[in-house]
């Protein structure tokens, strides 16, 4: 009976020598937080071993870290998948019709938005000046040289070709005039003031000649004579053919003296404002201009927006990952944790494991005490 009670006595004390030990070790994995000094003596084992070591946990945290944890092809498996790329393209796509399409931001908006103030002012003013300066441009082409310089090839030869045209049309409109009712009374008329322009001699004349009417119709047979004779013809064609060319040979400047060029421009440029009305057009919004942008977005620009993101990033990422240098980050956040940050993080891990980790030493130490006790017994039997 003695035997089982000092059987159990060293059990018990095996026990808590082995639960008090294991539990003192992993105390001593965090504590001290700091090192203790006799004087200029420091004691063994302080700090603990996580706070000693620290610099190097935060080195080698930092190299899992970007070795095994947060790698290229990690990231790629996770994030850059086709079903991420579809959830992207589709929130792309959402966006861009809840804040663009589906606006009712006007173009005088958006442009504030991108910081442009005043667009109308200046765009006019802008559209004023590229017109004056064309116009002006335009007026001096044309005012510097001669009509054969500055008119067209083209429209010279069309209008000497039309020469013989007019001729015909002159000599036409000419014998109709004489052969009517209007000539003969010009010509009568013409006759009248002439022979009274003589005086006795004009009166002689009209004896002479007798009726005036026998004497205009005289004339006038003999001016539709001149008129329908083939050197009449040939006479007026080289008389507007000579001041055609006559004609080609003055300066544009010349023809054009009288012009009121200030005037032209003027209206010119209040035509083109008015048909602008960039205020009006402005104040519309992007779906006014394009009903069908969201459609085409959704087809043509999201799809190819996002697969260029994608396929950037999984170009790009290794070598982005290297620039972020998540291991430094890492080393330099953990040296920048309190100890007592570290040992919350990994207690609140594994304290359940460390509870376990006391009771195993516990369970060994009187395992451990019971076998003593019975190295004890048969020694003493022996």
């Amino acid at each position: 009976m003695d035997f089982i009670w000092t059987l159990l006595f060293m059990a018990v004390i095996g026990a808590l020598i082995g639960g008090f030990t294991n539990h003192l070790a992993i105390k001593m994995l965090f504590r001290p937080h700091e090192a203790k000094y006799i004087g200029s003596w420091r004691l063994p084992f302080t700090p603990g071993l996580i706070p000693k070591r620290r610099d190097e946990l935060a080195v080698q945290l930092g190299r899992t870290v970007t070795n095994y944890l947060v790698t290229p092809d990690v990231l790629k498996n996770k994030l850059l998948t086709p079903e991420m790329e579809r959830k992207a393209e589709a929130f792309l796509q959402s966006k861009i019709e809840e804040y663009v399409f589906h606006s009712d931001k006007t173009l005088h908006d958006w442009l504030q938005v991108a910081g442009a103030t005043d667009v109308v002012e200046k765009a006019e003013r802008k559209i004023d000046a590229l017109i004056d300066a064309q116009l002006r441009n335009a007026r001096t082409k044309l005012t510097s040289g001669t009509i054969e310089e500055i008119v067209p090839v083209e429209w010279q030869e069309q209008a000497k070709a039309h020469i013989p045209v007019m001729t015909d049309f002159i000599l036409n409109r000419a014998e109709q005039f004489v052969d009517s009712y209007e000539g003969k009374v010009m010509f009568q008329k013409l006759i009248n003031d002439f022979l009274e322009s003589k005086g006795t001699f004009g009166g002689m004349l009209n004896m002479l000649f007798g009726d005036s009417n026998s004497l205009v119709e005289k004339v006038q047979r003999e001016a539709l004579k001149f008129i329908n004779a083939p050197g009449t013809h040939n006479l007026l064609h080289s008389l507007i053919d000579k001041e055609f060319t006559k004609l080609q040979k003055r300066p544009m400047e010349e023809l054009l003296a009288g012009f009121k060029w200030e005037e032209l421009f003027t209206s010119i440029k209040a035509y083109a404002n008015k048909e602008l009305a960039l205020n009006s057009r402005l104040d519309k919004t992007i779906q006014e201009y394009w009903p069908a942008g969201s459609a085409w977005t959704a087809d043509n620009l999201t799809p190819k927006v996002t697969q260029f993101a994608f396929d950037q990033a999984q170009k790009q990422l290794e070598q982005s990952l290297k620039k972020l240098k998540l291991d430094e980050i890492v080393k330099e956040q953990v040296d920048s944790f309190p100890v007592s940050v570290l040992e919350d993080l990994v207690l609140g891990i594994s304290r359940r494991e460390f509870k376990m980790i006391t009771v195993l030493g516990a369970l060994l130490g009187g395992i451990i005490g019971i076998v003593q006790g019975l190295i004890v017994l048969f020694t003493n039997l022996s």
